[in-house]
């Protein structure tokens, strides 16, 4: 393989004045961790939710995985808009639609309005490959790199970060209080993209496959709602089973349509290079092992102590957990950059992944002590940090400039996929660890899901390691 991108060579960045460049960075950085942070805010507000409109927990639950779908269904259509002509349009438009479903979360309306605006607001998850593809036309290649890489690991990051803001803000004013902070670093990141986000390089042509978009979305919709729905399985494992494989056609259907469309939505070709392919899977088997962890420690710190384990915490201190996480996957998001100077891209993926593993077996061997769990955060913030700001490099060496949106955005929603998967899978193994008539699982389903991530993690390092073995020792991407 070479480091030639896949479809051509390379074209130069189209440079922005240096003041402009000045703000384009911090704006391309910020709206990334917004759209990023907003998405999560159904994750600690699934009880306030459930008590303040007095639905189900499952029901409540759909705030958080209707943002994830939509962000996943809207992915790819915004990275075909955003590889064209009208980019900086298809950004702020986007943006409005999440300010808007913002204002509807904030409103004195009912549940339906709420998961409509809960489903606004996941769209926003799909700027963030537009984020990259902005940064490479108008950045320098080196000073680009480490911008891309940065946006990748805050779109990781961001979940950390509007988690424990998103908890106080429900105890000290109720739900709709929490998601008023989604109204308003939302509006902030729209005002931010309309003064900062400059226009696409001209030249370019961008045509979204209508069909191909609406095969995708059926089938990402099936796989989202089987992950999410673990009573399907465990009640009517026949009905899942058939769904399952209703996905599986659609997908094959969707591939088929891209490969005969002249303009694809996504450019299946391009994503079946050893490099896109290889770096595609590590991300969706690794997705599935970071998601597991982070679902692991939150729901264990919440555990009351009554359980026999656990530590009780309200939802507000267990999302303080989930500092380290973020402070140490920012730091190696920082560093990644330089340390790929002397290190190849699929390698630091592998490093990462079994960094991640380590923070699996340290979950697995010590969680009788608070300071443990802050730890087991802390090392997998450093390996999803790590392995996030090290993809983009890995897949953008063989893409050219006008597919990075298009080639991340499938990246992104491999990545979705795989988190949802990584909830589905710790739900269903802790499920399965719960005695009749107990409300908590045994202690040893902990370490189970644990030993399954560890799994997974080694899966990822070695799918990583073949990854680096294809590649030519002269690349250095």
């Amino acid at each position: 393989m070479t480091g030639e991108p896949v479809g051509g060579a390379a074209v130069k960045a189209i440079p922005v004045a240096r003041s402009d460049a000045r703000l384009l960075v911090p704006a391309l950085v910020f709206i990334a961790l917004v759209v990023a942070a907003v998405a999560s805010l159904g994750t600690p507000l699934i009880t306030s939710v459930a008590t303040s409109f007095h639905v189900s927990l499952g029901s409540a639950q759909w705030t958080l995985t209707v943002a994830l779908l939509s962000g996943a269904v809207a992915t790819p259509v915004l990275g075909r808009l955003g590889a064209g002509p009208h980019r900086r349009a298809t950004i702020l438009a986007t943006l409005a639609v999440v300010v808007a479903g913002s204002a509807l979360t904030v409103l004195q309306l009912p549940f339906a309005w709420l998961l409509a605006g809960r489903a606004a607001q996941g769209v926003g998850l799909g700027l963030t490959a537009l984020m990259m593809g902005v940064a490479r036309d108008h950045l320098p290649e080196e000073r680009s790199a480490a911008v891309i890489a940065l946006i990748s690991v805050v779109s990781v990051i961001g979940a950390g970060v509007g988690y424990p803001l998103a908890a106080l803000l429900a105890e000290l004013g109720g739900v709709r209080a929490a998601y008023g902070l989604g109204l308003v670093v939302t509006a902030a990141a729209l005002l931010t993209a309309w003064r900062s986000m400059p226009e696409a390089p001209a030249g370019r042509s961008a045509h979204v496959d209508v069909p191909g978009a609406v095969v995708l979305a059926a089938a990402l919709l099936l796989v989202l709602f089987l992950a999410g729905e673990r009573n399907l399985w465990s009640r009517h494992l026949a009905v899942a089973a058939g769904l399952a494989v209703v996905a599986v056609v659609l997908l094959w259907v969707w591939a088929v349509i891209e490969l005969r469309s002249t303009t694809p939505l996504i450019d299946v070709r391009a994503v079946r290079h050893p490099a896109v392919a290889g770096a595609n899977l590590a991300m969706f088997v690794g997705g599935i092992g970071m998601y597991l962890l982070l679902t692991l420690v939150t729901r264990y710190a919440q555990t009351p102590r009554g359980a026999g384990y656990g530590f009780g915490l309200t939802t507000f201190v267990a999302g303080l957990v989930l500092v380290p996480f973020s402070v140490l996957g920012f730091v190696a998001g920082k560093l990644t950059p330089r340390i790929r100077k002397r290190i190849a891209g699929p390698l630091l993926l592998a490093g990462s992944a079994a960094v991640v593993g380590g923070g699996f077996a340290l979950f697995a061997v010590a969680r009788s002590d608070l300071a443990e769990l802050f730890a087991a955060m802390g090392v997998l913030g450093f390996g999803v940090g790590g392995f996030s700001a090290a993809m983009p490099g890995v897949i953008l060496a063989v893409t050219p400039k006008s597919e990075t949106s298009s080639a991340m955005s499938f990246n992104y929603v491999v990545r979705s996929v795989g988190y949802s998967l990584g909830s589905a899978v710790g739900g269903l193994i802790l499920t399965a660890g719960t005695g009749p008539g107990h409300l908590f699982p045994d202690d040893s389903a902990y370490t189970t899901a644990a030993l399954a991530g560890i799994g997974a993690m080694a899966v990822t390092t070695l799918t990583s390691l073949a990854l680096a073995r294809r590649r030519s020792p002269a690349t250095n991407p």
